[in-house]
């Protein structure tokens, strides 16, 4: 006989609200807790999240929700889907309502931002600053919500270093559109889906100068070197980044349109400015803060990341993208793969 569980999707957003869209899918009940009440109405009378997933019917037992208490009460699972910038405030409020036995999950690709530029905090780190005593999970992976809402065929990676929380996670999420992997690396499996961003903005930009597919390989390769060299330092395992997690979610980040973090780098190959083109987006594209924080931890803790020098140039020092390109150029061949079974 299948379980039936309780669930919180805290966040709104197009990845939240198609999360919890499968878990309603699933048979679960499931209370999407979001800030804004006239969308909570619109998705409780219409099934529509028209601001993010407008094209998407969702399913009649997803209920939404603005109070906070309402929609973790007595729950199982609680996914943060929060954008990185509300993170902390919004475990804050969640530490005084969550119960012992939840497991809390983080989906949020992205960084704190601090005025310590030595911090580098993950938002597994910020929940656990926050909340104590509760069983945590990561969740990342090449998961464009738009897609997952169309039910088109992805998978994505649970991490957590309790075992039981990855099968748990598994049977609740998993469904014919929806594979769900599992692994132990916590750490790696969220740098991963935190440093991609980055390299999504410069391969937005590089589209936009329509640029070859030889030049797009060799960029999204010497990014997954980059990621990889990073997070081996700050103690993932860099196999890792072989899976879902690290090329898999790299690629579909760095490929499609449908990435917000492309469509800022794109904007910007074109001419726009970043003020203007993160205006006309209207939704959180965490690259550019983690550009900033990869920039100053990078330099702290000794780690060469050419690509990232680059681009935090050109959107912070005024560099032009050639004069830029002209320098990675002629900087020094090292070796291509630095990490081997050998």
């Amino acid at each position: 006989m299948t379980t039936t569980h309780r669930v919180a999707v805290l966040g709104g957003g197009s990845f939240g609200t198609a999360l919890a869209n499968i878990v309603a899918e699933n048979g679960h009940a499931v209370t999407l807790w979001l800030r804004n009440s006239e969308r909570a109405e619109e998705i409780n009378t219409q099934h529509l999240n028209s601001e993010y997933l407008p094209d998407f019917p969702l399913h009649v037992a997803l209920h939404a929700t603005v109070d906070l208490a309402e929609a973790v009460a007595d729950c199982d699972f609680i996914f943060m889907a929060v954008p990185s910038s509300s993170c902390r405030a919004v475990a804050k409020e969640l530490a005084r309502h969550i119960l012992p036995r939840s497991i809390l999950i983080s989906t949020t690709k992205g960084i704190e931002a601090t005025d310590d530029a030595t911090s580098f905090r993950m938002m597994s780190d910020v929940l656990r600053d926050e909340i104590a005593d509760v069983r945590f999970g990561v969740i990342s992976g090449p998961n464009l919500a738009k897609e997952i809402a169309a039910k088109q065929i992805t998978a994505t990676v649970i991490a957590s270093d309790d075992a039981d929380v990855n099968l748990q996670v598994q049977a609740l999420l998993s469904c014919r559109y929806f594979r769900v992997y599992d692994s132990a690396d916590m750490r790696g499996v969220e740098l991963g889906g935190a440093l991609k961003n980055v390299y999504a903005i410069i391969a937005g930009m590089a589209a936009a100068l329509g640029i070859g597919h030889n030049t797009i390989s060799m960029l999204i390769t010497r990014a997954l070197a980059e990621m990889t060299r990073f997070a081996v330092r700050k103690g993932a395992d860099p196999l890792t980044f072989m899976g879902l997690a690290g090329i898999g979610d790299l690629m579909v980040t760095c490929m499609s349109p449908l990435s917000r973090n492309y469509q800022v780098g794109f904007a910007l190959g074109k001419g726009k400015k970043l003020e203007e083109t993160i205006a006309e987006l209207g939704q959180v594209a965490e690259g550019i803060n983690t550009l900033k924080l990869l920039k100053i931890h990078a330099e702290v803790i000794d780690v060469r990341m050419p690509l990232v020098a680059g681009l935090y140039e050109i959107l912070y020092n005024g560099r032009s993208i050639p004069d830029v390109v002209g320098k990675l150029m002629l900087a020094e061949q090292n070796r291509d793969v630095e990490y081997s079974l050998r």
